[in-house]
């Protein structure tokens, strides 16, 4: 005998209605677990796109920045040559000036050559000042050991102890860095004479 279900066929084999009712539940995950897949798939391919953009972004920002790094190295070179081009401008007309002096020396009287030394000093202490090349001549002031350099001291009664009394050579600031220091010579106290009256020649009773 077989059994006969409720108001229908029977079944011979009540295993397969089962499998096919669990894979009809399975159905709506498995579609669900696709879209995600594909949806995960397109934020990939999203995402290698930009990363792909960001690279080539960054590859143009590196080479921007070696030629930036190219430019300023050059603008430095030119502004230091070019520097260099003027001071030299500058010191032609003191050459000039020093060789028009050595070829009548021997012709004009020594007035003359004088004064055409004093000429060529002012052109030349012009051309320092054009470029910040300021003469640091000290005389009469503190000793400054940033700016100066003490040859020896010697003793005043008229300047105050640690003032300049001479300048042997003077120095030279570029832009406020020293260049070189102004030697010179410092005052300093005259030394106290010691001894007391010994005419007699007794020595103090003790």
């Amino acid at each position: 005998m077989t059994n006969a279900g409720e108001g229908g066929r029977p079944s011979d084999h009540p295993e397969e209605v089962e499998g096919v009712a669990e894979a009809t539940a399975v159905l709506p995950e498995t579609a669900a677990q696709l879209v995600e897949m594909e949806q995960l798939q397109q934020a990939l391919a999203q995402a290698e796109e930009r990363a792909k953009n960001h690279w080539e972004q960054y590859l143009r920002a590196v080479a921007e920045l070696e030629n930036v790094r190219k430019r300023a190295q050059r603008d430095i070179e030119n502004a230091t040559r070019f520097a260099l081009e003027r001071f030299a401008l500058e010191l032609l007309p003191v050459k000039d000036s020093m060789e028009l002096a050595l070829q009548n020396a021997g012709k004009g009287d020594p007035q003359s050559l004088l004064a055409g030394q004093e000429a060529t000093l002012k052109l030349l202490s012009r051309a320092f000042e054009k470029h910040d090349i300021l003469e640091i001549n000290p005389l009469g002031q503190a000793f400054d050991p940033e700016k100066h350099e003490a040859m020896m001291t010697q003793e005043s009664t008229t300047a105050a102890p640690g003032t300049v009394l001479q300048v042997v050579q003077r120095g030279y600031e570029l832009n406020g860095r020293l260049l070189r220091p102004a030697r010179v010579i410092v005052a300093k106290a005259p030394e106290k004479t010691s001894g007391t009256d010994d005419s007699s020649g007794k020595t103090p009773e003790s």
